[in-house]
């Protein structure tokens, strides 16, 4: 399932990623992903879970960003939890439309059983109204 943190730039989002990865490192019996575009928070994570700095991967687009996801997921069978800082950066998205990507992560997410966390730099009102049941957070 794919869960959205969402709000404007400045807002914190990133601070309530951190927090939710880190205290969930303490229930979680897999491993644990938090992709991001830097290495900036390397130092604010548990040192259980796997940083993956985007950035330094040649992805030219969304499709390309679903692909990059469903790698990392074919390489760790014991993934239990992936999360999406700054998502419209690291998927390509800045200024486009997000719908059919988050739910192509839906998608994946609910057959392998892993669960994603997203923050992105949108407010509430202007995600599409398919998207409005998946925010958990709305700064």
């Amino acid at each position: 399932m794919v869960e959205l943190i969402v709000g404007k730039k400045g807002k914190g989002k990133t601070k309530v990623l951190l927090d939710r990865v880190n205290n969930a490192v303490k229930e979680a019996n897999g491993s644990i992903v938090y992709l991001d575009k830097s290495t900036k928070h390397m130092y604010e994570l548990n040192n259980k879970v796997r940083l993956i700095d985007v950035s330094s991967y040649p992805l030219k687009n969304a499709d390309e960003f679903v692909g990059f996801i469903c790698g990392i997921i074919s390489q760790d069978h014991d993934l239990e939890q992936i999360y999406l800082d700054s998502f419209l950066k690291v998927s390509k998205l800045e200024d486009a439309d997000v719908t059919d990507t988050l739910e192509q992560l839906n998608k994946i997410s609910e057959k392998y059983g892993i669960s994603v966390v997203v923050s992105i730099s949108l407010d509430k009102e202007e995600l599409p109204e398919a998207l409005q049941d998946k925010i958990a957070v709305a700064l």
